[in-house]
């Protein structure tokens, strides 16, 4: 009886909600983590395309990858995001100014102390990208104290390098062929280099300042009322950041003591010339004669002249005599009027027979050699040429009548 009981009893049934339930509970878990790993992708995907446009901004000229070994996952995947974003900015100008500033580091300054100087002085506009990107790529440790000549058009990129290295830096100086020492003076003072003052270099070059010449041989018989018109050597000049005044001039004679050779010098004398009456004559062929080929020819003319008695007549004269035209803001007027012709100077070579008592500007190379070895002609005149020859050629003649017939002719 009681086996049959027990054969006869069913299995007990489960709940069929309850299998459902459990079932609903393995789904939901694996819905989520499938959310998950999607979302994951869809981020990683995200980061990896900023990441590969930022790696690629560089194809216009600023180029950004790696990083700092100091930095740990989180912080370089968030600068990297960082610098992606702001591509642009970092090929554009870092500051806000348009020419070099000298800037000093002192030492003991963090990089924070830096910035704040740099964007003080306009050579950034985004203290915090400039930050950001230091301590990226690790330069914010690596600044160096020292002085720097910084130019706020660079990129932000070429502005951190440069303040990692303070060897001393040097600035270009561009002194043009013809110009007089006021022009040099105004050069100066426009670009405001180094320590360079504008105001003192134009007093030691017109000798309103103390400053030795005995170190400088061809100016042993300057007179004591001569500037230093037509030795101030016209060239490229590199000098360092602490230049002042004295170097540059020191500087720019020196270039003219080297580049006047004692072969010049001496070919001079074969002209019956001294060496400050030579520089003379250069300097007003150096204004006088536009094409380098002519300036041979051009010296000998004048030499023609000086030889027979002859004035010279040469319009850069008179334009040094009458000096700065507020007008047109131009030490050299032009055109020149009959009463320009009269104005009473010792430079003015159409009123006084001979040389002008100095140089009128700082002749070329080409210039000086031209005096040294002149075109040996006939001519005694020359104008100005017309009928379409090259642009600042001359027409050159015997007589003067050959002379009024040119100048007629191309007036």
């Amino acid at each position: 009886m009681t086996n049959n009981l027990m054969t006869d009893k069913k299995p007990i049934r489960q709940d069929p909600y309850k299998e459902k339930s459990g079932c609903y509970k393995t789904a939901g878990w694996i819905f989520r983590g499938g959310l998950l790993l999607l979302v994951m992708v869809v981020c990683l995907t995200a980061a990896l395309v900023l990441y590969g446009r930022w790696l690629n901004s560089g194809q216009g000229g600023v180029r950004l990858e790696g990083g700092g070994a100091h930095l740990n996952p989180a912080e370089r995947l968030y600068l990297q995001t960082y610098l992606a974003a702001r591509a642009e900015q970092l090929q554009g100008p870092v500051g806000t100014g348009a020419t070099a500033v000298p800037f000093t580091i002192t030492p003991g300054q963090t990089a924070s102390d830096i910035t704040v100087n740099l964007a003080a002085a306009g050579l950034v506009r985004d203290a915090e990208l400039f930050l950001n990107y230091l301590h990226y790529f690790g330069l914010d440790s690596r600044l160096e104290a020292g002085d720097f000549l910084l130019d706020p058009t660079w990129p932000l990129p070429e502005m951190a390098v440069a303040l990692t290295d303070a060897r001393a830096r040097e600035i270009t100086l561009r002194f043009i062929e013809g110009w007089r020492l006021e022009e040099m003076a105004d050069s100066l003072r426009q670009i405001r280099p180094a320590n360079i003052n504008a105001d003192e270099f134009q007093a030691i070059t017109q000798r309103q300042a103390p400053f030795d010449l005995s170190r400088y041989d061809f100016l042993a018989s300057l007179p004591p009322d001569a500037t230093l018109e037509g030795y101030l050597f016209p060239d490229t000049y590199r000098v360092p950041l602490d230049a002042d005044a004295a170097y540059l001039v020191d500087l720019m004679l020196t270039n003219f003591g080297e580049r006047v050779t004692p072969e010049m010098r001496q070919a001079y004398g074969a002209q019956g010339l001294s060496l400050r009456e030579a520089v003379t004559l250069a300097s007003i062929v150096q204004r006088e004669a536009v094409i380098a080929d002519e300036r041979p020819l051009i010296a000998g003319v004048f030499l023609n002249r000086l030889r027979d008695g002859t004035l010279l007549q040469a319009d850069p004269t008179v334009q040094y005599a009458v000096g700065y035209q507020p007008d047109r803001q131009t030490w050299w007027k032009t055109p020149l009027f009959l009463d320009d012709l009269q104005f009473d100077s010792p430079y003015n070579s159409y009123r006084y027979a001979g040389l002008p008592p100095g140089p009128i500007a700082s002749p070329s190379l080409s210039a000086l050699q031209a005096v040294a070895n002149p075109t040996p002609s006939d001519f005694i005149f020359f104008v100005a040429s017309c009928d379409g020859m090259a642009p600042g050629s001359h027409i050159f003649s015997v007589t003067y009548e050959e002379h009024l017939a040119n100048v007629e002719r191309c007036r």
